[in-house]
């Protein structure tokens, strides 16, 4: 996993949010702003239409990208609510997966 530090961000890449209201939670860059901040929707609580602007140093970038979301935003420049909602549950739920198998939550083997 990228710890958002060394990375840059891409369309389409999930991210979890370090700091804010949202912390904790997992959202999907939808546009780049600047080489500071990105544009952020889950879904769900923050929409396409309606995105949230974060700063780079305030989430921690996954080393994730989904490809439904990527080319969508390539082709269209948009992506619907439903593919945000559905690319982060299918993370979501490989990840759990892979954790249950020994992995812990900052996706970083557990020492035993």
């Amino acid at each position: 996993m990228n710890d958002g530090e060394s990375g840059s961000p891409k369309l389409g890449q999930l991210v979890k949010i370090k700091q804010g209201r949202e912390m904790d939670q997992f959202a999907i860059i939808i546009d780049i702003v600047d080489e500071k901040f990105i544009l952020l929707a889950d879904g769900e609580k923050r929409k396409f239409n309606r995105p949230k602007r974060k700063n780079l140093h305030h989430v921690k970038l996954i080393d994730y990208v989904s490809e439904e979301v990527e080319s969508s935003l390539q082709e269209t420049g948009r992506v619907t609510n439903g593919k945000l909602r559905f690319a982060i549950s299918k993370f979501v739920n490989e990840w759990l997966t892979d954790w249950k198998k020994g992995d812990s939550l900052d996706g970083e083997r557990r020492c035993n």
